[in-house]
């Protein structure tokens, strides 16, 4: 998954950064609220952890705006030295899922941050099976079938497919993908993730026949899209 973070202490943001690196999330640190801002503004992620009393913009007015436009579907947790019954409790008012004091516990720190994203988006964490209408995704043997028949993908077409199937109806930015696809952060354009993302349509003949349609935005990345209002709802397999 990838993490923004807002920390205005070096140190406290390395140990989060670190910890976070340790379950294998993708981390884009930040010292002050308008950097992660505008950062924001053009990219996308799966989760916030912020300072309480952050630079240039705190926290609490970087949430509140994160809220107005994305609502609740972004987990916001904060990693601050104040813990202060008043702090914690405007936390909450403004829209924070979760509240921890600085420096971190490593393992409660995993703990709390993959509670909340496993809520966010429980097809990711706790099920072997992804079904989508026509598309059946088998997480543990990184395969998938359309209508029964199954199809070949390279690791990366696979990693990208799953992505976009986890995330119907959401827009993902180009970094965000690189980063979750390509495992690094986008640092210069390229065309390598249109040309993946064009071959992908093709060989799962995502179409309006089947349900879905894979379709770029403008300035930001793609976002796939079901079509069909009676299509079957994604249903999740426990092991």
């Amino acid at each position: 998954m990838r993490i923004a973070i807002l920390q205005r202490d070096p140190v406290q943001r390395a140990q989060i950064e670190r910890v976070l690196g340790q379950c294998g999330h993708a981390c884009m640190p930040f010292s002050d609220g308008i950097s992660l801002a505008k950062a924001l503004a053009a990219s996308t992620v799966d989760m916030l952890v912020l300072d309480w009393q952050g630079t240039r913009l705190s926290g609490a007015e970087l949430l509140k705006t994160v809220r107005a436009i994305n609502g609740n579907q972004i987990p916001v947790l904060f990693a601050s030295e104040d813990t202060s019954d008043d702090s914690v409790l405007r936390a909450f008012s403004v829209g924070a899922d979760d509240y921890v004091s600085l420096p971190v516990c490593p393992s409660v720190f995993r703990a709390r941050v993959n509670a909340l994203l496993r809520r966010a988006f429980p097809d990711r964490f706790d099920n072997v099976t992804l079904d989508a209408g026509a598309y059946r995704f088998d997480m543990r043997r990184q395969a998938v079938t359309v209508r029964g028949k199954s199809v070949e993908l390279s690791g990366t077409q696979y990693r990208l497919a799953s992505l976009f199937f986890a995330n119907v109806g959401r827009v993902l930015s180009r970094d965000h993908i690189y980063a979750m696809v390509w495992g690094r952060e986008l640092q210069t354009l390229t065309r390598t993730i249109d040309s993946h993302v064009s071959r992908l349509r093709v060989l799962l003949d995502i179409e309006q026949h089947n349900g879905y349609r894979l379709q770029p935005v403008y300035k930001s990345g793609y976002r796939l899209l079901r079509l069909q209002d009676d299509a079957a709802p994604l249903q999740r397999e426990a092991a």
